[in-house]
């Protein structure tokens, strides 16, 4: 068919190229090329991979067997042997395994076996009905680890070989034919190749594999020298009582991870990282890190306190399974992430991305903890995910999926179940809810070019009959009343709908979401970088709509987004018995569903498309000289919010705050640029302005602005911070409103090799500066100290007629990476 459209419409061209996998012959690819075409053929690609999907194994001889049939028979359809005569050659494909075509974003490290497609002229490991095409191992070598600098040794297959001594046919020497060819090729032994390519596989196999091994190294040793004026921190630490910083002065930490790698078969792999605490420092003024689980704890005996300083010392920092069967692949996790399945058919965000960045080493949690099957062959279709936190503050689940196609719609349903009640939260930013129980159902069409996402939800049976309060009238004359869930509450819908034609991209989506229909947060990302986006929360109506307008390499993109809770917040003014809700005593709460209007416009300048500015490993990814992204964000806020939950000074005590800022509109501008001037140079800037309030009771609004940069050169690494009227590094700092005047930092490295843009582990030496300024508002400011009601002084932030206050650190840092 596409062959007779080439000869028809495209008639002037010298030389016809193909890629083309047909197994171990390419048929009668030549003689209709001669005949239709009259032209000479080149094969651009072709190839057979080295992994048997039967046998769930390397096969390297089927590899060199058909590689050897290809070139067998473009060597015998070369001008003058007697065939079509048209054969000018053809490009293997390929040199070296590709470990980035599957998971092509998130698994460049690992060498998956995952078949991808079927095809039925690779009989050696074809199943009616099943994949067998491994695109990550048609290499005719194998790759190694990867060293310091970035590159890694090859290890040539028995194909290498075969094709070493292919190669050396001159079909145009004096003497050949047609029966000399098929002679010489006859002649090459496959089995003389997989001898000559044990070798390299035997060394392979000492370098990444064997029962168990040391796959990584890390060392990171510290130093602290802080100081400051008009501050808490004492200037010698106190035996009496463990604050944080402790002191002002100088401190230093070493933290070693060490990983270990087992990989008894080709299927199955699995690593474990441990983490070995040298000293524990306590003075940094950003007092909550990882390693501060080793800090000392007193303990109470009967002979007084007990100072254990042993606790925590070696400790499991992250693990990793993956098992990839006939039916099904399994991925299990200890603390190294997942993706959501937003695109999969999870219309409710029912199972959120769990990758947290440095957040997770921060506040030491444990998430994500469990396991997700993928299946295969009869099982295709059918996901579940299980495990006792399967993302940060998730209750002990077990999510099922299934998806299929029913006519032109993919339908697909999803079940949750809460197995038990979480630990308390360490972090505000993921607090445990009561246990739900949920279930989704999504039908993905397309019709006329217009893409159709029409999705129901049921959820929070668990809650019916449970009470919650609400209120009618005006501050200072509330009136409270009592209502029951009902299950019509556990129901909810959306409808979403999506066009793309020429320059022009448009959705609009719509949700009603009964009282605790409770879904999750959009993971997804529609045609561009929106941040107005459905909070998926349960009791609220919403629309969304916007439209992208691209001009060459500008894109400017409007959103809209309103939203309104069926029941609307509880004020913090209200009389008793009256109180705002919250998450962990009433069924719902206003949040994230809170009354908005919000426009949004953003505007992109990306003159290298692919590598798109919002996808999340941009940084690493965009090679644009300049390319460059400006939103602002308005949003209206008629009502208040319920009550957040915060934690307690102790770090396991959660509370309800006594209510929510008041009613006000917000505004947003963030821009971010990137300009790379060469694979070694580069810099890209994050800038933000605008209005925030706190997750808490506190009113203050806050204006605050600021921004960081980081700048690449050869192997020098500068990372630069000012941010101005905002808050610290911490949720506690938002969700008590604690801010800083001015908040500075500057971090200037050396790395072996090259340095990488996200802060991830490799060998550098480095030197950081950070400084704050102090005032009412902030953590530690001391000006002066008062006498309390209790004759004892204590500090008074509030006092008239003194300075702003300060605090500094100086950071110095080696660090010493291999694998890891």
């Amino acid at each position: 068919l596409f062959i007779d459209i080439i000869a028809k419409e495209c008639p002037d061209f010298d030389i016809f190229g193909t890629n083309m996998y047909r197994g171990l012959s390419f048929g009668d690819a030549f003689q209709v090329v001669k005949e239709k075409l009259n032209k000479p053929i080149l094969f651009t690609e072709f190839g057979s991979d080295a992994f048997n999907a039967i046998e769930n194994a390397e096969d390297q001889y089927s590899q060199a067997k058909y590689m050897v049939e290809n070139w067998k028979e473009i060597y015998e359809n070369a001008s003058g042997l007697g065939k079509a005569g048209n054969s000018i050659g053809g490009f293997t494909f390929q040199f070296s395994d590709g470990w980035w075509k599957y998971g092509q974003t998130k698994n460049l490290s690992v060498h998956d076996n995952n078949a991808s497609w079927s095809n039925g002229g690779y009989q050696f490991d074809y199943a009616e009905g099943q994949n067998n095409m491994n695109e990550e191992w048609f290499g005719i070598c194998a790759k190694g680890p990867t060293n310091a600098a970035g590159f890694y040794q090859n290890y040539p297959r028995a194909a290498y070989y075969a094709l070493k001594k292919a190669h050396s046919f001159d079909p145009y020497a004096a003497g050949v034919s047609a029966r000399s060819t098929q002679q010489y090729f006859s002649n090459i032994s496959l089995m003389e190749a997989v001898l000559a390519a044990r070798g390299d596989r035997a060394a392979l196999v000492s370098e990444q594999t064997g029962a168990i091994r040391v796959s990584g190294i890390r060392l990171e040793m510290s130093t602290f020298s802080t100081g400051g004026d008009l501050i808490t921190t004492p200037d010698n630490a106190s035996p009496d009582e463990r604050v944080y910083p402790n002191e002002l002065g100088f401190g230093h930490m070493q933290s070693l991870y060490t990983q270990f790698e087992a990989k008894p078969t080709e299927s199955v792999r699995g690593t474990v990282t441990l983490n070995f605490l040298g000293n524990v420092p306590e003075n940094p003024i950003d007092e909550i890190f990882y390693e501060n689980a080793g800090r000392a704890r007193d303990v109470r005996t009967d002979e007084g306190n007990l100072e254990i300083s042993s606790l925590n010392r070696v400790r499991i920092h992250q693990a990793n399974i993956s098992w990839n069967s006939r039916l099904f692949d399994l991925e299990g996790f200890y603390r190294t992430g997942h993706y959501h399945w937003g695109y999969e058919g999870d219309f409710f965000g029912l199972y959120p991305e769990a990758n947290y960045g440095p957040n997770i080493d921060i506040y030491n949690g444990i998430a994500p903890v469990g396991f997700e099957v993928h299946g295969k062959k009869s099982l295709n279709g059918l996901k579940v995910a299980f495990g006792p936190e399967l993302w940060w503050g998730a209750n002990p689940a077990v999510l099922v999926k299934y998806a299929r196609k029913l006519g032109g719609a993919e339908v697909t349903g999803i079940y949750h179940e809460d197995l038990d009640e979480q630990a308390p939260a360490v972090s505000s930013f993921a607090v445990p809810v009561p246990p739900t129980r949920r279930a989704t159902l999504h039908v993905a069409t397309e019709v006329g070019g217009l893409g159709i996402d029409l999705g129901g939800i049921w959820s929070g049976n668990t809650r019916v009959g449970d009470s919650f309060q609400i209120v009618d009238g005006t501050s200072g004359n509330y009136q409270v009343f009592q209502d029951d869930i009902e299950s019509k509450d556990t129901f909810g819908g959306k409808i979403k709908f999506t066009f793309s034609k020429g320059r022009w991209n448009w959705y609009a989506s719509g949700a009603a979401m009964g009282l605790v229909a409770n879904g999750g947060a959009d993971y997804t990302q529609t045609f561009t970088g929106w941040r107005l986006k459905d909070s998926g929360s349960g009791n609220q109506m919403n629309v969304l709509s916007g439209i992208t307008y691209q001009m060459g390499n500008w894109q400017v993109a409007p959103n809209f987004l309103w939203q309104k809770p069926i029941e609307g917040p509880i004020p913090g003014d209200v009389q008793a018995p009256g109180r705002p809700r919250n998450i962990l005593d009433d069924p719902f709460a206003v949040r994230g569903n809170r009354e908005t209007t919000a426009g949004e416009l953003l505007i992109t300048y990306d003159p290298t498309p692919a590598s798109w500015m919002y996808a999340w490993d941009s940084d690493m990814a965009e090679d644009a000289s300049l390319a460059a992204s400006v939103g602002f964000v308005y949003r209206s806020h008629p009502t208040t919010q319920d009550a957040a939950i915060g934690i307690l000074g102790d770090g396991r005590t959660t509370f309800a705050f006594p209510g929510a800022p008041p009613a006000r509109d917000l505004w947003e501008a963030h821009a971010r640029i990137i300009s790379k001037s060469s694979p070694g140079q580069g810099i890209i800037a994050n800038l933000f302005a605008g209005d925030a309030e706190p997750n808490g009771d506190d009113p203050r609004l806050i204006h605050r602005y600021g921004g960081d940069i980081r700048f690449i050169m050869n192997t020098y690494k500068l990372t630069a911070m000012a941010k101005v009227n905002d808050w610290g590094p911490y949720d506690y700092h938002r969700d008590f409103n604690l801010t800083y005047p001015l908040q500075l930092m500057a971090d200037l490295s050396t790395a072996v090799g090259k340095p990488q843009w996200h802060d991830i582990p490799q060998t550098r030496l480095g030197l950081r500066f950070t400084w704050r300024s102090l005032d009412q508002y902030s953590p530690r400011y001391c000006p002066t100290k008062v006498l309390n009601d209790i004759g004892e002084l204590v500090c008074d932030p509030e006092a008239e007629g003194f300075d702003n206050g300060s605090e500094w650190e100086i950071r110095t840092y080696l660090h010493f990476n291999i694998g890891m």
